[in-house]
């Protein structure tokens, strides 16, 4: 009777009560519970776009000092060099290094405001990765996977836990780069595609612009607006009911149930003005370097306050090579850590002491890290096989390294941690096992990290 009642629209609101499902999986953004109590709700990912150099930042290599311009044989990684030694001169970090903390991290001038809060982070130094060029390298860290089309961590994430607020999307990803993965990197794939991430601006564009265009319609009443929109919700019903199976169909109809309850609260969330200048200043707003970077930083924090699942901030751009790969030119790196570092420990202090930190996970890194020797004279090369990233907040050991490369930063050796350990530590976090978190796609079951994997359960708290 549902089916056939006011054009289906009964059997919709059925299915939302209850928690609508399609062979046994999940397809609208309802709340889930975890596998297990979870150490976090939500993550912050903090996207440094072409792999900033680990022994110029947080991995001290002194043998770099003691050896500058000294040839050494490293193994490539690059096309028509893998495998192969070649004599490559060693570059010492052109900044220097000092300790910080009651944990005595090591940390470059690059990243003075960082320094201060090296007590709260957890260092990773032990990363490698699948991929040596950005493409694959940057797929890998958002999919799992260098050269298919997966589902991206934010997808799964909100596949295994929804949303916390119905009135935004679960995963929102800030001026996302159109290149080296491009849309794939926020990817749904063949996930229901309500699980897809929403892309709030574009890399290159001021921070000012990224917004949700037209979410408020000034042009009609509210009442006429709610009456189209009634109308709209009973044509989308009569659709849904006689193709029940058409994932593309649902998640259009829910993008306009959510687009509907969207005019009503997005628009406050993405409106900084109502910020006091002292938070402003605390993520480098107003300030020429940091004003476009520190605005993405304050809106993750909003979007972290209003119950967003999953939120990426992007520092990349539309450029052959992304911001951080300096092949030459490394005292550039300056200007990419002088855009970044303000705003980022901005986040954390103000997720701090909002008492949001303790329950989000921030995750800053880039695609892979750059190789000890000197490339083009004064660049260095990509680095896969070696480098660093550091997480914060809920879930893991605050004022912690984890992990060793060789003596020149070359190479992991000690308590090494894939991409896909990294992966599978993240869902753990969160509550989801993943192994377990799966879908059944072509014949078989997929998951995040395939079918390798290992949570680092040292780093967690």
């Amino acid at each position: 009777m549902l089916k056939t009642t006011a054009c289906g629209f009964g059997s919709l609101a059925l299915a939302g009560l209850c928690q609508q499902v399609q062979a046994g999986v999940p397809s609208t953004l309802v709340q889930r519970h975890p596998m297990f109590p979870p150490r976090a709700k939500r993550v912050i990912f903090l996207f440094m776009a072409g792999g900033p150099s680990h022994v110029d930042s947080y991995d001290l290599k002194p043998e770099l000092y003691r050896n500058h311009g000294k040839d050494y044989d490293f193994t490539g990684v690059r096309f028509g060099t893998f495998g192969k030694k070649s004599k490559r001169k060693l570059m010492k970090p052109l900044w220097d290094f000092k300790q910080y903390g009651q944990c005595g991290q090591h940390v470059s001038e690059l990243f003075p405001y960082t320094a201060q809060l090296v007590d709260d982070l957890c260092f990773i130094k032990s990363m490698h990765t699948e991929g040596v060029a950005h493409g694959p390298s940057t797929l890998f860290l958002h999919t799992g996977a260098t050269n298919l089309i997966r589902p991206s961590v934010g997808s799964w994430v909100t596949y295994g836990l929804g949303t916390e607020n119905q009135n935004l999307p679960g995963f929102l990803t800030l001026q996302p780069s159109g290149s080296k993965g491009g849309p794939r990197n926020h990817s749904n794939a063949f996930l229901p595609a309500v699980f897809q991430g929403t892309a709030i601006g574009k890399a290159g564009q001021s921070a000012s612009e990224a917004k949700l265009r037209n979410a408020v319609n000034t042009s009609l009443p509210r009442t006429e607006q709610e009456r189209r929109f009634r109308l709209l919700q009973k044509l989308n019903a009569a659709q849904l009911a006689s193709r029940p199976q058409d994932d593309q169909l649902e998640a259009v109809a829910e993008s306009f149930e959510l687009a509907w309850r969207m005019q009503m609260n997005a628009p406050e969330v993405f409106d900084l003005a109502g910020e006091d200048e002292a938070t402003k200043r605390l993520y480098g707003i107003g300030e020429k370097h940091t004003d476009d970077f520190g605005k993405q930083c304050l809106m993750a924090r909003r979007m972290a306050e209003a119950g967003v699942r999953y939120i990426q901030v992007n520092y990349a751009d539309e450029s052959t090579n992304p911001r951080w790969d300096q092949h030459s030119n490394m005292p550039k790196h300056m200007d990419h850590a002088r855009a970044t570092d303000k705003p980022v420990a901005g986040l954390l202090a103000d997720l701090k002491r909002r008492g949001l930190l303790e329950e989000t996970l921030v995750w800053w890194g880039g695609e892979f890290g750059r190789t000890p020797f000197s490339q083009n004279a004064d660049g260095r090369d990509h680095n896969p096989r070696g480098f660093t990233t550091w997480l914060a907040g809920a879930g893991v050991k605050p004022g912690i390294s984890y992990g060793l490369t060789d003596e020149l930063g070359d190479t992991a050796v000690e308590n090494k941690v894939h991409m896909h350990d990294l992966h599978a530590t993240i869902l753990h976090i969160l509550g989801l096992d993943h192994e377990k978190l799966t879908y059944r796609y072509a014949g078989r079951d997929f998951r995040l990290t395939d079918v390798h994997g290992t949570v680092v359960h040292d780093i967690l708290s």
